[in-house]
């Protein structure tokens, strides 16, 4: 599991409100709540209807398309 080296940050009243972890630590937070997003849509698109190559390249120039235009 992931170590975090966390520093609790405290109010006037000496109440924690904040969290503070190194800048490495809170990037690989993020990578792994990226893939596993990722991984949560990956599972609910596997059974949609798949695009042959030509069909993808179609659909991808027509977005590119729409982006620019």
């Amino acid at each position: 599991m992931l170590e975090l080296h966390k520093n609790i940050v405290l109010d006037e009243h000496q109440k924690p409100f904040a969290v503070q972890i190194p800048i490495e630590e809170f990037e690989r937070l993020e990578e792994i709540l990226e893939n596993y997003g990722l991984s949560k849509i990956m599972d609910e698109v596997k059974d949609d209807e798949r695009l042959s190559v030509e069909d993808a390249k179609v659909y991808y120039q027509s977005l590119k398309t729409n982006v620019e235009g």
